[in-house]
């Protein structure tokens, strides 16, 4: 074999790859699908990454370049009230991976589709922010506030809607229970009470754009 400089082995040719088969499964990883990922402390959920690029050497080691998702808790600022169980914030953060770290598929929907589902399952997550890793700053950096606590919207929580003004309100933060919330026919607030006209139900939609308002019940 020829010296190479500083003894270094010679870099070996690569080749991208249309797909790639997650280990020990039948499931086929594409460019722009979402994946699990094995945490390195493995007390940790999987990380979550858009797979940018597939590629194998001549030795048949195969990397996938990724885009990483942060979870809330993993943000400059960590997790606040209004930020769903299932949330993720795509990051601007890239990074080489072994293939073989790939443990499974998700799917990561818009906010707008993710609220539309009648079903949350393990594999759904959703993202409604962009995030810059480096300084902390999310774009958009504005979105819609609601109720008397104005806070975003969180899917996770039930909001009534008031037929006077059409905001939404959390059950709490008007003094009733979830139970007496999803017992109403209408919701007026106390401003809007006295010129209210009564319709058969007060909040047949959400914040989230036309969903039920109970809220979602991840399926185990």
């Amino acid at each position: 074999m020829a010296k190479t400089r500083h003894g270094l082995m010679p870099k070996l040719p690569k080749r991208n790859l249309d797909s790639y088969t997650i280990r020990g499964t039948n499931k086929v990883v594409r460019v722009g699908d979402c994946v699990l990922m094995r945490p390195s402390d493995t007390g940790k959920p999987p990380y979550v990454a858009c797979v940018e690029k597939i590629e194998s050497d001549s030795r048949n080691n195969v990397k996938v370049r990724v885009r990483w998702y942060y979870r809330p808790e993993e943000s400059i600022g960590g997790r606040r009230q209004f930020h769903g169980a299932k949330e993720l914030f795509l990051s601007d953060h890239y990074d080489i991976q072994s293939a073989h770290t790939i443990e499974g598929k998700c799917i990561v929907h818009s906010f707008r589709d993710y609220t539309k589902l009648e079903n949350v399952g393990a594999e759904d997550y959703y993202c409604r922010f962009e995030y810059k890793a480096a300084t902390g700053a999310f774009i958009p950096d504005r979105v819609a506030v609601y109720c008397k606590c104005e806070m975003p919207y969180n899917p996770d929580d039930l909001m009534v809607q008031c037929e006077g003004c059409k905001d939404w309100y959390h059950p709490a933060c008007v003094g009733m229970s979830i139970e007496e919330a999803k017992q109403l026919d209408l919701f007026e607030c106390s401003e809007c009470s006295h010129d209210v006209k009564h319709v058969e139900n007060g909040f047949s939609s959400s914040p989230g754009d036309d969903i039920k308002v109970e809220s979602k019940r991840q399926k185990r």
